[in-house]
């Protein structure tokens, strides 16, 4: 059994509409750098607020690297005074005992 031929203009009204949509998918150039300089800007703006937050890192680390130095000179000393103070308690220990 043979189908009926399609009118001409049926044919064109059908290519037309399968090429429109076909071409409708498909992305400009223009369209593409757009797109990519938005993500980009994105990026970019993402970076700039890890590299500030990387300083502040590295400036919290130093100041903490800076106190823990501090601590241990603060230790050190008292390590070096600890003997002397209890030699003065064992003065003073001394002194209190009543006599006789």
């Amino acid at each position: 059994m043979r189908l009926p031929k399609t009118p001409a203009p049926v044919k064109m009204a059908a290519v037309l509409v399968l090429g429109g949509l076909g071409l409708s998918a498909c992305a400009t150039r223009g369209y593409v750098d757009e797109q990519i300089a938005a993500v980009n800007t994105r990026i970019t703006g993402a970076e700039s607020k890890a590299d500030a937050a990387l300083q502040r890192a590295d400036a919290a680390g130093a100041a903490a690297n800076a106190a823990a130095a501090d601590a241990r000179n603060a230790n050190q000393r008292l390590d070096a005074l600890t003997p002397r103070v209890d030699s003065l308690e064992q003065q003073q220990a001394t002194a209190r005992r009543p006599r006789g």
